[in-house]
């Protein structure tokens, strides 16, 4: 059993106060007091300050894949040579899909 040493210590006598007809009621309460939240709903009206990006526009340069890289078989990734694992039947597998 894990030991939570942050956690304040019981004596004794905190112990035998608590009485098992207690503790199923504290049980009864924590079951009780619990809402079903949607999370989708929730986050709906979550807003990050500044995250209004409708007005930006993206541009990014895309490079064809060039003479000394290859696509990975499983992750499709373009990868450098020096990053190929193995190549079984034309498949080219990189290291990290190979580990």
């Amino acid at each position: 059993m894990a030991t939570d040493y942050d956690a304040p210590r019981k004596t004794d006598d905190d112990l035998n106060e608590d009485s098992i007809e207690e503790l199923k009621s504290r049980r009864v309460d924590k079951s009780s007091s619990s809402v079903d939240v949607d999370e989708t709903e929730q986050a709906e009206g979550f807003e990050l300050p500044g995250a209004d990006l409708s007005g930006e526009e993206l541009s990014v340069r895309v490079l064809p894949k060039q003479a000394d890289e290859f696509t990975c078989g499983r992750c499709f990734l373009v990868h450098h040579r020096s990053q190929l694992a193995k190549e079984t039947n034309g498949t080219m597998i990189c290291t990290e899909c190979a580990a």
